[in-house]
């Protein structure tokens, strides 16, 4: 019999939170960052090392995997998590974020987006069901509702259409994805930076029943002011028993300020695309490893830093493995932002439970504030 999906909330800090997810495949401590393993991998990651750097859970994309090497191909060799050799938790999204940035020639109708695929051209129909079975193929232990992601800035009238339109799309996933012991369905919120059109999709996700909700639709160009604004009021029209998911999210700074407001989990692809553009992130804030002032550091990244890269080689090999653009450039820097981001997590929870959280806060916002280390 497999475990059934739980929440429970441990201590609370204002409106942050410190708790547990419980699964069948083990607990993910929150407030929780998930890295993205878009095409079954954490690009330039292995996932141990992944599990090194402190992440409980995975995002995977169903868009991708659906067209490459497809959910059916992935579910005749035993499933997602065996796939990529990673046993812990998996979440998938639905697609629809990515079929509306992605795919060319892609038409909307209320039966779901018919799209062409970005790699070949080759024609699918991605609806709420269709959602639903590919990441039941999948075999993840979060599946996420199929809806629709408008692009900001949008008309009141335009947003309202569409948060309507992912509301009668998340019944529709719920009846799809049936009764699933073991395995749990997040609904997502919609409605932009629009107060009542949030409430209402909020109204419409819990009288439907999930177990989880997301903020969808933020982080997708209006801004940290404005996405703040939202996540000052949106969290608290969810349900408080159930994990609460900011889609998307974010930059340091973001993540700290939506688990502030109430986030429980978030993800992002950034720590492990800026690792492979020669970006890290530190206590001090972000490092470009390109930068002529690092050729003869011997110091590392970040003193304080305890993953391979900063322990083991310093700012002048790092600077020369970007430049040779070898393969191990990436991989270091990669394990470097997800091992930070990871510790920020943790650093974040000891303070939720310790009820220090506003001194942590400052503290991180204080170190940024300083900037990297002085050039030598």
């Amino acid at each position: 019999m497999a475990q059934r999906f739980g929440f429970s909330v441990a201590a609370t800090d204002g409106k942050a939170r410190k708790g547990v997810i419980s699964t069948s495949r083990g607990e993910i401590r929150t407030p929780a960052f998930m890295p993205v393993g878009t095409a079954a991998t954490v690009k330039a990651m292995l996932p141990e090392s992944v599990r090194a750097t402190g992440a409980d859970i995975l995002l995977g994309n169903t868009y991708h995997l659906m067209l490459r090497p497809t959910a059916e191909r992935i579910a005749r060799l035993g499933g997602l998590h065996r796939f990529m050799n990673w046993e812990r938790p998996i979440l998938t999204d639905s697609g629809g974020f990515q079929v509306m940035s992605l795919a060319s020639l892609r038409k909307l109708t209320e039966e779901g987006v018919r799209f062409s695929s970005h790699i070949d051209g080759s024609k699918h129909m991605l609806s709420p069901e269709r959602s639903m079975e590919i990441q039941k193929l999948l075999g993840s232990d979060i599946v996420m509702c199929f809806d629709e992601c408008p692009a900001l800035p949008a008309t009141d009238a335009e947003v309202a259409k569409s948060m309507a339109l992912s509301m009668r799309w998340a019944q529709r996933s719920r009846d799809a994805f049936g009764d699933r012991p073991g395995h749990a369905l997040f609904g997502i919120m919609q409605g932009g930076v629009t107060r009542d059109l949030r409430e209402e999709s909020a109204r419409a996700l819990t009288g439907i029943g999930f177990d989880g909700y997301a903020v969808g639709g933020l982080a997708v160009g209006e801004g940290q002011e404005a996405m703040f604004g939202v996540l000052d009021y949106a969290p608290g029209f969810l349900p408080e028993d159930k994990p609460r998911y900011l889609m998307g999210v974010g930059k340091p700074d973001d993540i700290v300020g939506a688990v502030q407001r109430g986030i429980d989990m978030m993800d992002c692809v950034l720590p492990s695309r800026s690792g492979r553009t020669g970006q890290a992130w530190t206590r001090r804030g972000q490092v470009n490893i390109k930068n002529a002032r690092h050729m003869d550091d011997p110091r590392p990244l970040d003193e304080d830093c305890t993953c391979p890269a900063c322990r083991n080689y310093s700012r002048a090999y790092l600077h020369h493995v970007f430049k040779a653009q070898e393969m191990i450039s990436g991989m270091l820097l990669t394990w470097h932002n997800l091992h930070y981001y990871q510790e920020l997590m943790q650093g974040l929870r000891d303070a939720i439970g310790a009820g220090g959280l506003p001194a942590f806060v400052a503290a991180f916002h204080a170190q940024r504030a300083e900037g990297d280390i002085e050039p030598l």
